[in-house]
């Protein structure tokens, strides 16, 4: 896989940091998740990971974290700003151990401003970005689309994205750099599209009217006569026509397409017509035409549809636990995703001391000292 060898070292975190490390594994990174002491359970996101239970708020254990950095390519810090630098880890410190290493910092607000070091989530990310503010429907409050956009998208994604570019140029250079990603930032770059077209008019009317966030009538969602939804995105006019046709409406006896005036009345019209059949229905009208209608699928029918299963999308674990493939697919380096159970908190943590350098003695007194936790360790002694 692509990025076989490459030794990463990732903090415990929320879900943006667990997710990048994951689509890491997912294309071939060793990740060792760095867990702390007394965590219960398994970390959601962990695939193809191994876990080591550290507790870093002791001198000791942040001499071990050192020690791993000293070996490792990539480090990915979910913190807030200063907290690494409080436990004499920060960048200055880990780079002159190992002026190769990448060192990534996944925060919310990022490691400068007002903000940097207030407490936040998906949502507040979203709104200082200014992306909240255009999502929502007509005359309601703006509301977040799940917490996907930041934490995923604007976060998790995009550190991703940094620590494959520092990767890249450390080809050239021979050098580590350190990534300020933060979801803040992300999400406002994801929006690129929605600040560049504002001159155009796509933004004019307030939220929830416009064109592209559900105020026109060729382009949102309908309920079909099961209680099902179907999803409509007929801009061009060819595709719109298409829609017409299969909704068996006459172009000649409605208003035109763009009447930003009649849209209101076009949406209760279409959706009188689309309430009179059900999903598979309406499935069997536009299945296979560019009318740019489609099912809204819960997870369990996108599992199980036609395109999906063709493409092999979703893979199943060893638990037989369903989860997207990673994407994008690469033709000769594809990503093979781990189909192990998720690690244990503190399940390797022999393992990985032993090989990142310690030994055996080492690792007992740091158990003996309560540095680390491993279960299989407990059991030895």
């Amino acid at each position: 896989m692509v990025l076989r060898c490459v030794r990463v070292v990732e903090l415990a975190g929320l879900a943006p940091g667990p997710f990048c490390g994951m689509v890491l594994a997912d294309f071939g990174a060793e990740v060792v998740r760095v867990d702390r002491l007394g965590s219960v359970g398994e970390s959601l996101l962990a695939r193809g990971k191994r876990s080591l239970a550290l507790d870093l708020k002791r001198s000791q254990g942040a001499a071990v974290l050192r020690r791993l950095c000293a070996r490792a390519d990539v480090l990915l810090e979910p913190f807030r700003c200063g907290v690494m630098e409080k436990l004499q880890l920060g960048p200055e410190t880990l780079l002159q151990d190992n002026p190769k290493l990448i060192y990534a910092r996944l925060s919310g607000f990022g490691q400068s401003g007002i903000f940097s070091k207030v407490a936040g989530h998906d949502i507040n990310y979203l709104a200082l970005s200014g992306v909240l503010s255009k999502i929502g429907s007509s005359g309601e409050n703006p509301y977040p689309p799940l917490n996907l956009l930041a934490d995923f998208g604007g976060g998790g994604l995009m550190c991703t994205l940094g620590i494959v570019l520092a990767l890249f140029e450390r080809t050239r250079s021979g050098r580590g750099q350190v990534i300020d990603s933060n979801m803040v930032e992300g999400t406002a770059y994801l929006s690129s599209f929605l600040w560049k077209t504002q001159s155009m008019g796509l933004w004019k009317q307030p939220r929830g009217q416009n064109m592209l966030d559900g105020g026109a009538p060729f382009y949102t969602t309908y309920k079909t006569a099961d209680g099902g939804f179907m999803a409509v995105g007929a801009i061009e006019p060819q595709f719109y026509a298409l829609l017409l046709k299969g909704l068996g409406l006459q172009a000649e006896e409605l208003p035109s397409q763009m009447s930003i005036a009649d849209w209101p009345e076009m949406k209760k019209k279409f959706a009188d017509v689309f309430a009179k059949k059900t999903k598979a229905e309406w499935c069997q009208i536009f299945d296979g035409t560019d009318a740019c209608v489609t099912p809204v699928l819960t997870f369990e029918e996108a599992l199980h549809h036609q395109h999906n299963r063709e493409r092999a999308s979703f893979i199943t674990d060893g638990e037989q636990l369903p989860s997207p493939r990673p994407a994008p697919l690469l033709s000769r380096t594809p990503a093979v995703p781990s189909a192990k159970r998720d690690p244990s908190v503190g399940e390797h943590t022999v393992e990985v001391l032993r090989e990142y350098g310690f030994s055996q003695e080492e690792i007992r007194q740091l158990h003996s000292d309560r540095i680390v936790e491993s279960d299989k360790l407990k059991a030895n002694l």
